[in-house]
């Protein structure tokens, strides 16, 4: 299992914990003292990251998270970029 933390400049704390399984995300777990509204895009955002390659790029990475969350979703403290931020730390924090 693998963990990592992200502080959002001005925002919120971002903590993942995964599995990193033939170079891909698994088992993906998304916490931290921000919300979200509704509160199920977490889920719908840890399901998206299912498989994705841990080669991703930065961009390439926070382009798939915004495709995962709803227009009509409202994130409070937190952003994708932060996410894809927190998921790449993974890579160097065991």
């Amino acid at each position: 299992m693998r963990h990592a933390e992200y502080k959002v400049p001005g925002g919120k704390l971002v903590v993942v914990d995964l599995q990193i399984q033939e170079g891909r995300f698994h088992h993906v777990q998304l916490s931290g003292d921000f919300f979200l509204e509704p509160p199920e895009v977490l889920e719908q955002i840890n399901q998206a990251l299912e498989g994705v390659p841990i080669t991703l790029d930065h961009d390439r990475l926070t382009a798939h998270i915004n495709q995962a969350i709803p227009a009509s979703a409202e994130l409070f403290g937190i952003h994708a970029a932060a996410i894809a931020t927190v998921l790449q730390r993974t890579l160097t924090h065991d």
